[in-house]
């Protein structure tokens, strides 16, 4: 199934899976979350995947985000956050 999420400019296709990650992390925009965190809030404890997965994810999200102003940006050893870019 598919998911759209809006920008100004256009409108995102998104996965199930695209979709639930770019909401989490819109939630807490600004935050660092770690990969473990992302699994759990976007996907649920039940979600069978390996943190590696959120990394194939954020990096399918960032080639869709390409141009907007919203950035996901990685915090070394920490995780993900989305920021806005001015």
């Amino acid at each position: 199934a598919r998911r759209e999420a809006r920008l100004p400019s256009r409108t995102l296709d998104l996965r199930t899976q695209e979709f639930d990650l770019l909401l989490t992390l819109a939630e807490h925009r600004g935050l660092v979350l770690s990969r473990e965190q992302i699994l759990q809030k976007a996907w649920g404890f039940d979600f069978y995947g390996q943190t590696r997965t959120v990394d194939v994810h954020v990096a399918h999200l960032r080639k869709k985000l390409d141009g907007s102003s919203a950035r996901i940006e990685t915090v070394t050893g920490v995780g993900y956050k989305l920021v806005e870019i001015r």
